[in-house]
């Protein structure tokens, strides 16, 4: 199936399901409403699925693993012999977020799409499109071409993934150097400079952060690409890990599995594949709020709430993962079955 066939056959939601996940919900003997958005997020799923019968019982992080050429511009801490160690360690069970994600009962697939290495990384799919992207300070990061494999890998992984039974995915990235292509992503998209939109990353010197914002100036006048054109934006300024994860979330709305959002990478991404197909939104729940500054304005553009707002910024899907207990417990009330006719007292009404 093209990329132009999938956005043709993105459906948007099950309302008749969506309006009996509500009632359910002011069934129950609590406030109406009181939940916030863990009450939408349920309905939100209930949509996807057609059914007023929400459950997350097998769930599963996406961690998409690229090497960004950008870094060679000195605006990371580290080099792509991070990205290596980190992707390693996520093949092994042994990251930062397979520990959360053990606690969380969530199975972690880490996803190489471009790690440098040209060896095959133990217990790591591999799917690299290319070895890296490029410097985009000097020139596109992809061709468009390979822009469209990574977009149609993460569009092939959901799909697996629905064919295997989840009931929602996280996705999570690893790729050194990527917070730099996320905000020159952002900066195209929004429309915004990036003196506003960059941070620090995973721990830039004040002078790092000028390097960063120049790289992220430079790579747009050099490449120039099209704000109407979300493709052409991820392929000239964006990375492997982006595109992929712009693919996923096109195929969460495709095969509707609901996609919950780690931080910036995958804020930037969700919001190229918003553009591309704005129905794709209405699969998407926001984890947490990055400390990156960008992460912010990515939300409001996709008109999300985010669950969480911890200042995390590590990465790897760990907000997703530290979100997903939140979503479990509110499933806990919706499931309960504990209404005011039980208790014997008159429902609360709605006030306008």
């Amino acid at each position: 199936m093209t990329l132009s066939e999938t956005l043709k056959n993105i459906k948007g939601p099950d309302e008749t399901a969506e309006k009996e996940a509500r009632g359910r919900w002011n069934s129950l003997a609590k406030p109406l409403g009181s939940l916030g958005a863990l009450e939408d997020a349920v309905v939100k799923i209930a949509g996807l699925r057609g059914s007023a019968d929400v459950r997350l019982l097998k769930r599963t992080l996406l961690v998409f693993c690229a090497d960004n050429g950008v870094v060679a511009q000195g605006v990371s801490q580290s080099g792509p012999e991070v990205t290596l160690a980190v992707t390693e360690a996520l093949g092994r069970g042994r990251s930062t977020v397979n520990f959360m994600a053990e606690a969380a009962g969530c199975r972690v697939v880490p996803v190489d799409v471009g790690v440098l290495s040209a060896d095959a990384i133990p217990g790591v799919l591999d799917r690299k499109v290319r070895r890296g992207s490029a410097d985009m300070t000097c020139g596109p990061a992809m061709s468009r071409e390979e822009c469209l494999r990574a977009v149609g890998t993460g569009i092939e992984l959901v799909r697996e993934r629905k064919e295997a039974g989840d009931d929602i995915l996280l996705l999570g990235e690893m790729g050194i150097g990527n917070t730099t292509s996320s905000c020159a992503v952002l900066s195209v998209l929004l429309g915004m400079p990036a003196k506003t939109l960059a941070g620090k990353g995973s721990g830039l010197s004040a002078e790092g952060l000028e390097r960063k914002i120049q790289a992220i100036g430079k790579a747009i006048r050099v490449n120039q690409p099209n704000p109407g054109d979300p493709l052409d934006v991820l392929a000239k300024v964006g990375g492997l890990d982006l595109a992929a994860l712009a693919g996923a979330v096109l195929g969460g709305a495709l095969f509707r599995l609901p996609i919950l959002l780690d931080g910036l990478i995958t804020d930037a991404a969700a919001l190229a594949a918003a553009r591309l197909c704005p129905k794709a939104k209405g699969v998407l729940l926001a984890g947490h709020l990055s400390g990156e500054p960008a992460a912010r304005y990515a939300l409001r553009q996709l008109g999300l709430a985010p669950f969480i707002s911890c200042g995390m910024r590590l990465g790897e899907g760990s907000g997703a993962v530290a979100a997903l207990p939140l979503l479990d417990q509110a499933l806990a009330v919706y499931t309960s079955g504990h209404t005011f006719g039980q208790l014997g007292i008159e429902a609360y009404k709605a006030i306008e």
